[in-house]
């Protein structure tokens, strides 16, 4: 069984919503995307603009998806966890997303235009 077909009351521990609210997740527009052939799971360079925030990079493991198509969408990404080293490349967002059943990454993004750096709560 996965995450994705446990239980409610199975998922995870509980948390408090302090906990939750110090996860900063905020909305950012893809500005540009790079192979990333050095990365040992296949995946791409984004380099996201989050408005007042400023642009951020961020390695993610969607190189199934058209990097051409990427660029101009709004993602979701934490954007408070400390940098990460991926080979060569500091990843400085976690841009989230949910697998498929083939593990194909669908990325989680707003139904409609919202402000860039918006935080999601």
């Amino acid at each position: 069984m996965t995450d994705g077909d446990a239980p409610l009351d199975r998922l995870r521990d509980t948390i408090l919503f302090t906990d939750f609210d110090r996860v900063d997740m905020r909305v950012g527009r893809v500005v540009r995307v790079d192979a990333f052939p050095q990365a040992r799971k296949p995946s791409l360079k984004l380099e996201i603009d989050f408005g007042p925030f400023g642009i951020r990079r961020s390695s993610a493991q969607i190189a199934h998806h058209d990097p051409v198509a990427l660029v101009g969408r709004l993602v979701i990404a934490v954007v408070n966890f400390p940098p990460r080293q991926i080979g060569p490349f500091m990843s400085e967002v976690l841009v989230l997303g949910v697998p498929d059943e083939a593990g194909r990454v669908t990325l989680l993004e707003p139904q409609l235009p919202v402000p860039l750096g918006g935080r999601v709560f």
